[in-house]
């Protein structure tokens, strides 16, 4: 187990997650990372917001989305600690005044691989989320 995934696991056990609401979240995360192939804190904001943009246009079910959206959005605000607008107030004078202050990156560790080029170092869900089965290799 990855420390980025045990963090976020602890996480969510510290919010007060169901068990089957924490594995639906770590899927979401999951299915994230395999359409990227790359961990979760070398993907960028935009390219999240892209993601669920083609989930909304291939037909996602409302449930599957939301799902798959606030599993996101906890990985990033809670455990990475990002202040993205994609997953803000509505409000755009928030949204601005954010981005006026610099505030839409991530805060420790991710905040500093951010633009790291992938390795060793940077491989903290890939174990868990790159899996045979999740790339096509059959049952794991």
């Amino acid at each position: 187990m990855t420390a980025l995934r045990t963090r976020m696991i602890e996480d969510m056990t510290l919010a007060g997650l169901a068990p089957r609401t924490q594995e639906s979240y770590l899927q979401a995360v999951r299915r994230l990372v395999k359409h990227y192939r790359r961990p979760p804190d070398q993907i960028s904001e935009e390219e999240v917001r892209r993601y669920l943009l083609e989930m909304r246009e291939q037909g996602a079910a409302r449930g599957t989305f939301k799902t798959a959206h606030y599993g996101i959005q906890f990985l990033y605000s809670r455990t990475l600690g990002c202040d993205w607008p994609l997953f803000g107030k509505k409000d755009p004078r928030a949204q601005a005044e954010a981005s006026s202050r610099g505030a839409v990156g991530c805060r420790g560790a991710a905040a500093s691989r951010r633009h790291a080029p992938p390795g060793p170092s940077g491989l903290l869900f890939a174990d868990v989320c790159l899996r045979a089965a999740d790339l096509g290799g059959g049952d794991a």
